[in-house]
């Protein structure tokens, strides 16, 4: 008995080593994980939808966005280009730093709920809760992209701002 104890704790060590190894998914079902981010959360129930077209002009219509703090959107992303293209939400320092990272590596995989990836012709969407003011920005990080200038600002207004 003794020798199948052992034997049972040894397998569950060496399963459990492999999957703590792998760290974090980027599959679908980061898709769902709710981490607070400098630029909101992923949200549940939107209270407006916000309609966003790209195309291979290396541009976003409209490229200037403004919400109020605590506001959860809908937004529906719209590639009316010939190539994919993304929409993801960040900081300007975190955009440059993942657009140099989709420069080394542009067939990495990730998948995060304030990210859309668009083939030509489809409707992404991503449902987030801006809970944090400031000025941030919406890109397409697919190698060139970014550097060609397909960035879009976002302005979140604190709650109790003037219009």
């Amino acid at each position: 008995m003794k020798k199948f104890v052992i034997q049972a704790l040894s397998l569950a060590l060496l399963c459990g080593t492999a999957a703590w190894a792998h760290g974090p998914s980027h599959g679908p079902a980061a898709q769902h994980s709710r981490v607070q981010k400098d630029w909101g959360i992923a949200g549940t129930r939107a209270q407006r939808t916000v309609k966003v077209e790209m195309d291979d002009t290396m541009r976003f219509k409209p490229d200037r966005l403004e919400v109020r703090e605590g506001e959860t959107l809908r937004l529906q992303i719209h590639n009316k280009g010939k190539v994919m293209h993304e929409f993801v939400l960040g900081t300007p320092k975190e955009l440059q730093a993942h657009a140099a990272m989709m420069q080394k590596f542009p067939d990495m995989a990730h998948d995060e709920p304030y990210m859309a990836h668009v083939p030509p012709g489809k409707t992404g969407e991503i449902v987030w809760t801006f809970n944090r003011p400031g000025e941030f920005q919406f890109a397409c990080l697919i190698a060139g992209h970014f550097q060609a200038g397909m960035v879009g600002t976002l302005v979140v207004t604190p709650k109790g701002a003037k219009p």
